[in-house]
């Protein structure tokens, strides 16, 4: 908005400096086309004051994009819900929705009076297993040299051996509910164990209270790898054959419309939903630290991309429902003074993207490759020429 009522005004200055010298230098007129009524013209001191920039027009890769909506979300692999075999009460937790957090890092103390029992299980089995081990190659010695019978010989490896899995198994239940055998082969015996975070992330949710109990089958947090990240976007079926893997796609949060991000289409869903759509995937180009799954985003998908002519949007002005640009007709000698000569020239407006148009002229005869146009502060031009129209002139002299 400032820089509108900034426009205005200089515009007005302008204005009223060229009135000044129209009107102490008529007959100077004479020697310019006074006819076209699309030919600016600007003093180098006016020049001066404004923000025009005339330069070559250059090709750019622009496409024609979709507009779409989605979210940001994660794959499967990057979502992990954290629980514990049988339960328990929660002891204690510092982790916040939001929280991020390191793998290996401990997220929550988990207190079961039934792990005291594992253990005490364990010990008991480690136990035996000397006795046992011992009883077994006596008896298969005793039954080598046949003093001892076969019968007595298979109890003995047999009660060895089940002992020798109920080991194993009571090992992998203690290292499920984060207690290690090393530690309670030691004497080392405890209710309360360590939970602690197998990813890199973020805390999504969290569901339980400290002091609260949990059954086995109760989550007691989620947390999602925040460095696999994509956006999910829904595509009508109109647009669907447009869309390829590879892809760009430009896209902003709601919360922040001027930032784009980028990311690159590596999914296309094949299958159509009730509403006629299908989810799309892209991956990000680049790590960006403010994103969390299930924010919403506006997205732009750019397919067909093209090489074009494209200008900056302010080289371009509309009036009365057409587009224009100005192209430079140089400068040249009014009296004492530098004059600057433009001309305003139609155009047929084609796709925009980052700031920039794709243009054609109305009149095909242009040829663009042999002109200067202005590319900044078009506006500037614009209003000086219709005002001077109203003024009665009829040209922008």
């Amino acid at each position: 908005m400032k820089n509108y009522i900034y426009k205005i005004i200089l515009f007005t200055a302008l204005s009223v400096m060229l009135g000044c010298k129209d009107k102490s230098a008529p007959s100077n007129e004479d020697n310019h086309d006074l006819e076209n009524e699309n030919i600016v013209e600007l003093t180098e001191a006016q020049i001066a004051q404004t923000s025009i920039v005339v330069g070559k027009v250059e090709k750019r890769q622009m496409g024609h994009e979709i507009t779409v909506n989605g979210m940001i979300d994660v794959p499967p692999q990057g979502n992990i819900s954290v629980t514990i075999p049988y339960g328990g009460f929660l002891k204690y937790t510092e982790m916040l929705p939001g929280s991020r957090i390191k793998k290996g890092q401990v997220v929550a103390t988990v207190e079961n009076p039934d792990f005291i029992e594992f253990q005490r299980d364990y010990l008991e089995v480690l136990a035996n297993n000397d006795y046992l081990k011992a009883d077994f190659e006596r008896q298969q010695t005793l039954n080598d040299e046949e003093v001892s019978s076969t019968k007595v010989f298979q109890k003995a490896k047999s009660s060895y051996l089940t002992n020798k899995a109920n080991i194993q198994a009571l090992e992998s239940k203690l290292r499920l509910i984060g207690i290690n055998p090393s530690t309670v082969k030691n004497g080392k015996i405890s209710s309360v164990v360590n939970i602690y975070s197998p990813i890199n992330g973020v805390v999504r949710e969290v569901y339980v209270n400290t002091g609260k109990y949990f059954n086995p089958q109760d989550v007691l947090m989620d947390i999602t790898d925040a460095s696999d990240l994509h956006v999910e976007l829904k595509v009508y079926e109109d647009d669907i054959p447009l869309i390829k893997n590879g892809q760009r796609i430009r896209f902003r949060l709601a919360n922040a419309p001027d930032k784009w991000m980028e990311a690159v289409v590596f999914l296309i869903g094949n299958n159509v939903r009730e509403d006629r759509s299908v989810t799309i995937h892209g991956y990000l180009k680049e790590h960006i630290e403010d994103l969390l799954p299930g924010m919403f985003v506006n997205a732009a998908i750019e397919v067909e991309a093209v090489e074009h002519y494209a200008l900056p949007e302010e080289a371009i002005v509309r009036f009365d429902g057409k587009h224009y640009i100005f192209k430079s007709l140089g400068k040249r000698k009014e009296g004492e003074e530098t004059m600057n000569d433009f001309e305003m020239l139609e155009i047929i407006k084609g796709n925009d993207e980052e700031g920039f148009v794709s243009f054609d002229f109305e009149d095909k005869s242009q040829d663009i490759t042999q002109m200067d146009v202005v590319l900044k502060d078009a506006f500037i031009l614009l209003a000086k020429a219709k005002n001077s129209e109203e003024e009665g002139g009829g040209h922008g002299h």
